[in-house]
């Protein structure tokens, strides 16, 4: 497998991990999504727009765009979990496309990220992304707890990865229409 190809299937199983916590938020009363939690950040509503940030800024710079520190400081979480989830499946998108056209030679092309105070972060696409799905597991996995403490059926995040576990995304796939050979490879 190559490393342009394991970034696709990484990216469509971000859209899919985060397609299941949609549809586990939508039985979540309105208050509970900013209800206090235990968690690095004090509610889902915090974690999931921590991540929903930080996607915007990474998937900005990897499409080349230079304002990421301007459009960190000017971004406004969501307040409900329908305007996350919509947010959220617009980032992954996008992260989608860029990884389903990113290239062996892509993967090691530089990325600048614009830090504020006049300092730009150069690193490679594969390292920025490497970070980013690091980034989404571990806070996906926090906001995966806290929907158990809501008292609601934690989804299933983590079979999405294998090749031969299509039987266990089909349906989500199908939904997303999103083409199974295209990511996976035949």
């Amino acid at each position: 497998m190559t490393l342009a190809r394991a970034f696709r299937i990484q990216a469509a199983a971000n859209r899919l991990a985060n397609h299941r916590i949609a549809q586990a938020l939508s039985a979540l009363a309105p208050a509970d999504f900013h209800a206090p939690r235990v968690g690095f950040f004090p509610s889902l509503a915090a974690t999931l727009n921590h991540v929903l940030g930080v996607d915007r800024y990474y998937v900005g710079a990897l499409h080349g765009e230079t304002d990421g520190h301007e459009a960190w400081a000017r971004f406004v979480p969501a307040t409900t979990a329908a305007e996350w989830a919509a947010r959220q499946a617009d980032s992954d998108q996008r992260l989608l496309a860029f990884c389903t056209a990113l290239t062996e030679a892509g993967c090691a092309a530089e990325v600048a990220m614009p830090r504020g105070g006049g300092r730009v972060q150069r690193d490679s696409t594969g390292a920025v992304l490497m970070h980013l799905f690091m980034h989404q597991h571990h806070h996906r996995g926090q906001a995966h707890t806290m929907l158990t403490g809501a008292g609601l059926a934690a989804p299933q995040l983590d079979e999405f990865m294998m090749p031969s576990e299509a039987h266990l995304r089909a349906a989500d796939m199908a939904a997303l229409g999103l083409d199974e050979t295209a990511i996976y490879g035949p």
